[in-house]
Formats: structure tokens, sequence, C-alpha cells
């Protein structure tokens, strides 16, 4: 069983510490407040959890279809590309007035995690097999709980770290410095949300629609 959890942990901690649109917003939000990591994984977890147990009770197929596919990846590609323009227009108020985005850190989970098309094949391709490989080495369904903290406490411990790190230290750097922080931040949503578009399409042309 400890090999099955060290398993769990050091997959999650592999998908959730790689850049992505949901640590380049807690980057974002954590300019704001130390608390951010902890709201982006709730956020996060709003998603997650619902989709866990559509896998568990084999809804998996569904996300596996070409067609959700090609419309989860340009619509989901689409709102990020949206929200990094929306990010770099606010850069300055962001950095020099001390303001937020309209949308908070709780949201940005639930939007970074939802519209995320590669979250969601993640998890129908290796989180089923690692769902499934673990509820194996446990027992059975008695071991889905667990399975769900113990993914979600990967995601809180560090998107907590992330948070508290930047927010401690980010007074040092200065308005400029943080004007175009939000300014990389923006162009790697913009980048993420062209590749989500970009993949998803030619995902679809490749297989034959």
């Amino acid at each position: 069983m400890l090999a099955a959890l060290g398993t769990v942990v050091v997959t999650s901690l592999s998908g959730v510490m790689a850049p992505g649109p949901m640590f380049t917003m807690t980057l974002a939000k954590s300019l704001k407040s130390p608390w951010a990591g902890v709201q982006v994984s709730l956020g996060h977890a709003v998603i997650e959890v619902p989709l866990i147990l559509l896998i568990y009770f084999g809804v998996a197929q569904f996300f596996k279809n070409n067609i959700v596919q090609l419309v989860l990846s340009v619509l989901g590609g689409g709102m990020i590309v949206w929200m990094g323009v929306s990010l770099f227009r606010a850069r300055r108020e962001l950095a020099r007035k001390g303001k937020d985005t309209t949308y908070g850190a709780f949201m940005a989970g639930i939007l970074m995690s939802g519209l995320n098309p590669f979250f969601l094949v993640w998890w129908v391709t290796v989180g089923s097999l690692l769902l499934m490989s673990f509820l194996d080495a446990v027992g059975g369904w008695g071991g889905l709980p667990l399975f769900i903290i113990v993914h979600w406490l990967c995601d809180l411990v560090w998107l907590s770290l992330v948070s508290f790190t930047v927010y401690r230290t980010h007074s040092f750097w200065g308005e400029r410095v943080q004007e175009w922080v939000f300014i990389v931040l923006s162009l790697a949503l913009l980048y993420f949300g062209g590749q989500f578009i970009v993949k998803g399409i030619i995902s679809y042309v490749q297989v034959g629609g």
C-alpha cells in the first residue's frame, strides 16, 4: 500500500509542478494574496473530484471521443487566450494600483482546470490507470476517498508553497518588475491557449475527423 501511495504522490506532483495554465494563474494571483495557492487548489478540486468520480464510474470513454476533444480544445483554449489578453491589458493596474482581476483565485482554479483539455485527457489516460492501479493495490473502491485526498493534498501543498513564497518576496521586486511579471504570465496563457487549440485541431485532423 505504501508503494501505491508513493506512486500516487510522485505522479500527482509531477503533474501539478509542470508549467501550465493553473500554475501560471497561481503565480499571478500570488502577487495579491499568500492564500492564492489554497484558493486555486480548492477551485481545482471543484472540477477534479467530480471528474475522478465520473472516471471511476465509467464515463471516461465520452472524453475520448474525437469531436468532444476538438470542442474542448478550441473552446477551452480560446477562453484561456482571452484570459491572457485580459491579464495583459490589466497589467499596469495590477502592478501599480494593487487591484486584482475580476475573477478571484478560487474561480481561476475552476477555470484553469475546466478549460484545460489536456487536463481532461490526462485523467482519462494516465489518471485513470493510476486510479485503477491504486484501487487494485488497496483492495477496491474503499480506497477511492484516500486516493482523492492524497492527490489533492499534493496540489494544495505545492501551490500553497508557491503562493506564500511569491507573496512574501514580491514587495522587493518593484512596480516595474511586477508589471513585467504580469506580461510574461499573460504571454504564457496566450501560449498555452494557442497550443491547446492547435494541438486539438491537429489531433482531430490526424485521426480523420
